[in-house]
């Protein structure tokens, strides 16, 4: 089974807008088990507001780019760019020939030539 990373914005000048991002890579989520994929949202990891007070900023975005790099690929939500570290892993990921998606149809088309798509 393929685990695909989902890589979108978490922080927000609000907690509404937090919690619309997460909500965004959520249902991008969803989408991809529809897929036959496991999807891997750091968005759920953390979506309580007590793990802002755990661990400082870094420790988060050095703990998701570990998740990053244990995924077969990483796809994208379409708001993606608003964000440094989902732009951070989008770099990551290309500068380790990580495959990336900005599409449920892409990620489909390469779980299908991956013996992984339903």
């Amino acid at each position: 089974m393929k685990l695909i990373y989902v890589a979108g914005p978490f922080s927000a000048p609000t907690r509404q807008g937090v919690e619309e991002n997460i909500r965004r890579a959520e249902l991008l989520g969803v989408e991809v088990a529809k897929l036959g994929a496991c999807p891997v949202v750091p968005h759920c990891n953390t979506s309580h507001p007590e793990f802002e007070h755990v661990q400082p900023y870094e420790f988060w975005i050095k703990a998701t780019l570990e998740l990053l790099r244990r995924c077969d690929a990483v796809i994208f939500t379409e708001n993606w760019r608003e964000s440094s570290g989902a732009r951070a892993e989008h770099d990551d990921a290309v500068s380790r020939g990580q495959p990336t998606f900005f599409s449920v149809d892409e990620l489909r088309g390469w779980l299908e030539t991956q013996g992984g798509a339903k």
